[in-house]
Parts: C-alpha cells; structure tokens; sequence
C-alpha cells in the first residue's frame, strides 16, 4: 500500500503547475492586439484563455485541499509563493521569441500531462485528462510556428535561432524537481520524477529540432542528453526575476482594489 502524500508537497506540486499555466496566459495576453496579423491575434488569445482555463482549474483542486479558493490562490500570495518556472515569466520578447518559447512550454507540459493522467491523487489526474485534450490543439500551433520561422526569410531563421539561444536556460527549469518529490513519486501522486520526464521531452523534440537546424546545445552521453549550458533554476522555490515583480503587479491590481471579486 503507498504512502499518503505529505500535504505540503501536494500543495507545491500543484501550485508549480498551476503557476505555470497562470503565468504563461498572462504573458501570452499581451500579443492580444499586436500580433503580426489578425489570425494569429485571435490565436494567441484563445491559447492565453485556455492557460488560464488551466490554471483555474488546478487552483480548484489545490483549493479543495487547503480550504480556501482559486481567486486566493491565484492573487493572494506574494511573488515570491509562486512555483512557476523562469521561461513563463520572462518579457514577452519578439515574434519569434514567444513562439519559440511557446513550443517549448507546451511540448514541455505536454509530456507532463500525459504522465499525470496516471496520477494516484484522482483529481490530479481528471485534471489532466481534461487540459491535455486541449493542449493537443496548443501542439499544433507550435509546431506550425516552429517550420514557419524556420523555413521563412533569412531574418526569421537568425531571430529564431536567437531566440531558442536564449530560452535554452531557462526551458530546463520546467522540469526543476518540486520540493518534496521523492514523496510525492513515493506515493503515486507523481508516476515519474521530473529527470524522467525532463529527459522524454528531450528525446521527443531533438528530431525535429535538428532536423530543422535550430540549436540544439546538448551531448549524447549514452542515451542522456546532457546540456552544454547552466540551466536556470530556482523557480519551484520562489526565486523570480524583476520582470515577474512588475507583471505580478498587473495581475493582482484588481484583487487587490477589490479581494471580494471573483474572476
């Protein structure tokens, strides 16, 4: 018989994946209105609701828990209580820049999904089972940007490469192990620890990646991909950069002048 998840890992385990998809809707909402063209204003919106949509839906499960509710959750902590990874919060850059990260986020929790789905916590995994089905459509946008820039003109090839050169760091830090995840895999809650999965994700998008010419910095060190650069932690434990400071503030601004209202 396992071992029941210690409450405290839980919560961090679903504020991390919570945070990432609530952060994520929020960068991803500035393209609304200046998107290169109309199509793909609709079309970074609607991703940007959908992640919200996620997001909300993950604070319900952790709300059940905890005794409080998603608005609080979302809006009530610090900036320093969310678990989101670096690549979410980072400024939302060129074109290229946010659809490259784009890729890598969602090929990312892609990967992620499929494995909560066998999650011994229910609600986890009725969660992902919900959200996934939904992020094979986020798939398809990103892998059409991906080929786009990449067979495009010669200034969208050097601005796509810049941008993989600069996400490379911090796309690591999705797979930033939360604390308490020996627990947490101990008991079922996570079916696989984050270097498993982190290394899956590696496996499925290096074809591609390479095939396309786009950097792709890491050794294959018998069957283990292993990175040639630093990658940027510290996300699950709170530490964010002054771009997440700033962008907090615009996310909380009406919790803030009204906590009673709801979103």
């Amino acid at each position: 018989m396992r071992p029941d998840p210690p409450p405290a890992a839980l919560r961090e385990l679903l504020l991390a994946l919570a945070d990432d998809d609530f952060v994520t809707g929020y960068t991803n909402s500035e393209w609304t209105g200046i998107a290169p063209m109309l199509e793909e204003d609709l079309a970074f919106s609607s991703l940007a609701q959908d992640e919200l949509g996620h997001a909300r839906l993950l604070y319900e499960v952790l709300a059940e828990v905890d005794g409080t509710t998603a608005d609080a959750l979302a809006y009530a902590r610090p900036a320093s209580g969310f678990r989101h990874a670096c690549l979410v919060e980072r400024p939302r850059g060129d074109w290229a820049y946010s659809v490259s990260r784009q890729f890598l986020y969602d090929t990312a929790d892609y990967v992620r999904l499929e494995s909560l789905q066998a999650s011994s916590y229910a609600p986890l995994a009725s969660a992902a089972a919900s959200i996934i089905r939904e992020e094979r459509y986020h798939l398809l946008h990103a892998n059409t940007w991906l080929e786009r820039l990449a067979r495009g003109s010669v200034e969208a090839r050097a601005r796509q490469r810049q941008a993989f050169i600069d996400l490379w760091p911090d796309a690591l830090g999705i797979f930033e192990p939360v604390q308490g995840e020996q627990a947490l895999v101990a008991a079922g809650v996570l079916p696989e620890p984050a270097n498993v999965l982190g290394e899956r994700w590696l496996r499925r998008i290096a074809e591609p990646l390479l095939g396309l010419d786009i950097p792709f910095p890491f050794v294959d060190d018998n069957g283990v991909w292993q990175p040639e650069f630093e990658p940027q932690y510290g996300g699950r434990n709170g530490q964010h950069s002054p771009a997440f400071v700033a962008l907090y503030g615009t996310m909380t601004s009406v919790y803030r002048l009204d906590p009673e209202a709801t979103w």
